[in-house]
């Protein structure tokens, strides 16, 4: 019983700092005023992941002092740490590109080499293959820079990514409880914990913002879970990345479209799926709902999956995905065009 004393403590830690960051209107105020890429007109404190980050601090003390064991390594705490220090000073004085990536890059190294979370195999319901080492850790180094990055991108409606961190890492619990993993499984119940107390300040109308102090860093736990959970066969790599797929497969589809236009990644844009539904004329609440329920399938269909076994179900599941993303993309698409946004 004393363990489920860490998520209440992350979830009480997270709620009240956020609850007194949103009032905070002083000298050291983090306000993140609208830009080019914004869908708020006005300013709001975006230091929410200092709440998040203070609940999930404080989850894992309680397990450490519990159970006597590191709910992580050394070296994926410094790496997290790291992540979460750039990404801090990016929100208080917005850092260049060519500044931040190389920290993304070393966090993501010494995650893959020495915290040994690099993945050298690929699991799917119907194929796995062993990856040779240079792949196997290249690969891991990329997909947690990715994710770090996307989970950036897609933290632009009010309460999309506290959601998708509450979900995600909610379902990382449920598995890793069926996987017979309780480590795994509460130290994703602290994330989502902590992610659902700022969730409270940060659903529409947003009062408060993550930044990418909260952003960066729940992307990298995202990659860091997924690759742990796939290294030590908890679940196979697909489930994960399907768990996450609502964020992957906009923010990668987005990058893939304006690489294909011409366009530089790294510049302002509000082309993202639910950038596009926003300016189509849907609100933020509603975006934000309908998204809810994406996760909200995707998790269902892996829980599912995970329960059942039966590697033609699991197939059924990542195909019948693929084609509802599709169709997903084709609504939005006719959405701008119906509302007259079309590019």
């Amino acid at each position: 019983m004393p363990v489920f004393v860490a998520p209440v403590l992350a979830i009480v830690i997270s709620l009240a700092l956020s609850w007194g960051l949103a009032r905070y209107r002083g000298r050291f105020a983090i306000l993140d005023h609208p830009n080019p890429r914004s869908l708020h007109v006005r300013p709001r404190p975006r230091s929410g992941g200092l709440a998040i980050l203070a609940g999930l601090i404080a989850g894992s003390a309680w397990l450490l002092a519990v159970t006597g064991a590191a709910p992580l390594s050394g070296w994926a705490i410094a790496g997290t740490l790291l992540v979460a220090a750039i990404s801090l000073i990016d929100d208080i004085r917005d850092m260049p590109a060519w500044v931040r990536l190389p920290v993304h890059f070393a966090a993501a190294i010494a995650l893959a080499l020495g915290a040994g979370v690099a993945v050298n195999h690929i699991t799917l319901p119907f194929w796995d293959v062993v990856l040779p080492e240079w792949l196997a850790v290249g690969g891991s180094i990329l997909y947690m820079v990715w994710m770090l990055n996307l989970y950036n991108f897609m933290d632009g409606v009010d309460g999309l990514a506290g959601g998708m961190a509450v979900c995600g890492f909610g379902a990382y619990a449920i598995l890793g409880w069926l996987a017979g993993a309780p480590q795994f499984a509460l130290l994703s119940l602290c994330i989502a914990a902590a992610a659902a107390g700022f969730l409270v300040f940060n659903f529409s109308p947003a009062r408060i913002f993550m930044g990418d102090a909260g952003a960066g860093t729940l992307g990298l736990l995202a990659a860091i879970f997924t690759l742990w959970a796939a290294r030590d066969n908890f679940f196979p790599i697909w489930m994960g990345v399907l768990v996450f797929s609502p964020f992957i497969v906009d923010a990668s589809w987005t990058l893939l479209r304006r690489l294909l236009g011409g366009e530089l990644p790294w510049h302002a844009h509000r082309s993202h799926a639910y950038q596009r539904l926003v300016q189509s004329g849907w609100s933020h609440r509603r975006v934000t709902l309908w998204e809810y329920l994406l996760m909200t399938f995707c998790v269902g269909s892996v829980i599912l999956a995970a329960e059942d076994k039966n590697p033609v179900f699991g197939t059924v599941i990542l195909f019948g995905w693929v084609a509802i993303y599709i169709l997903l993309g084709l609504f939005v698409g006719w959405t701008e065009k119906t509302a007259g946004g079309g590019r």
